[in-house]
């Protein structure tokens, strides 16, 4: 909670963790704090987990609040951390978005309330109770349409902001690009905007984002966090530079469903010790693993030592 009280501090590259699981389906919390390490120790700005990437959908309730409170306790405040709080019950929303207060995370990233597919004003109603019970948290919209069916427009968003002082911030996840730019125009310059989308990351930056919160930081930490420090340098041609290169392991992500082949690489790197993914999803397939091992050979040069 370092950073609780000042959320424009939460910018550049926020790493957002895979959740490893044993092949037994528990949750490897060694391998959780390990990954904090390895994020830490290759650059990134700041710490997120709970979002798509780590496979709350199919976690407990205590799971994901037994997850939350073992990065936080090994983020210890060195970097900000902002875990995922959101999920399709408002109970469990403010239950988790508690859990994540009390463990001394900076903010929390409180996704759209996915299937039910509410109205702008049903969107505005959940947010705008989040924010009253929590007014000493900043929170941060997480924007999914492909995994909520849901979009919230930027009028609600601009809503939200201009009412509620602890909501600081959106994480889009579109690859609409115009939504990006009509929600800043909306809200202003002061609203925090990170890309969900990788190769949307670095575009962003020029509309006024504050930084990215990448999957593709899980493999390469430190170039996703080199991407972000030239763009704040003016070194635009190494930011261009490394956001082409990049492109091969953000193509990687999506080989299958992420984070099926995100997985499987980290486990093939020596980072987590299984690749398990709980269901609906299954584990990388024999061809999928061919192409993911092409993609990580094609971006080699940006991977640290695998352990």
């Amino acid at each position: 909670m370092k950073f609780r009280t000042d959320p424009a501090r939460l910018r550049g590259s926020i790493a957002p963790l895979v959740t490893p699981f044993h092949p037994d389906c528990g949750v490897d919390h060694d391998s959780l704090r390990g990954l904090v390490e390895f994020q830490l120790t290759n650059g990134s700005h700041a710490i997120s987990f709970g979002g798509s990437t780590g496979e709350p959908g199919a976690q407990t309730l205590a799971e994901r609040a037994e997850a939350i409170r073992t990065v936080a306790a090994a983020v210890d405040d060195r970097v900000p951390f902002l875990p995922g709080t959101g999920s399709a019950k408002l109970d469990e929303t403010l239950e988790l978005t508690a859990i994540a207060r009390d463990a001394g995370a900076d903010a929390a990233l409180v996704i759209t309330p996915y299937y039910a597919q509410p109205t702008q004003q049903g969107l505005y109603d959940w947010y705008a109770t989040v924010a009253r019970e929590f007014p000493d948290l900043p929170l941060v919209i997480y924007n999914v349409p492909s995994r909520a069916a849901v979009d919230i427009a930027p009028g609600t968003v601009a809503r939200l902001y201009r009412d509620f002082d602890n909501l600081v911030g959106i994480k889009e996840t579109t690859r609409d690009f115009s939504h990006f730019s009509r929600v800043l125009h909306a809200c202003g310059p002061d609203l925090l905007v990170w890309s969900g989308i990788e190769l949307l990351c670095l575009p962003l930056l020029a509309l006024g984002g504050v930084g990215f919160i990448s999957a593709v930081a899980n493999l390469a930490p430190a170039a996703v966090a080199r991407m972000y420090e030239a763009w704040e340098t003016g070194d635009l041609a190494t930011a261009r530079d490394l956001h082409y290169r990049l492109h091969p392991l953000a193509d990687l992500l999506f080989v299958e469903t992420n984070p099926a082949p995100l997985k499987w690489a980290l486990q093939q790197r020596g980072l987590i010790g299984s690749g398990f993914v709980r269901p609906p999803l299954v584990p990388l397939t024999e061809d999928g693993q061919a192409e993911v091992e092409k993609l990580l050979a094609a971006g080699a040069d940006l991977l640290p030592p695998a352990a």
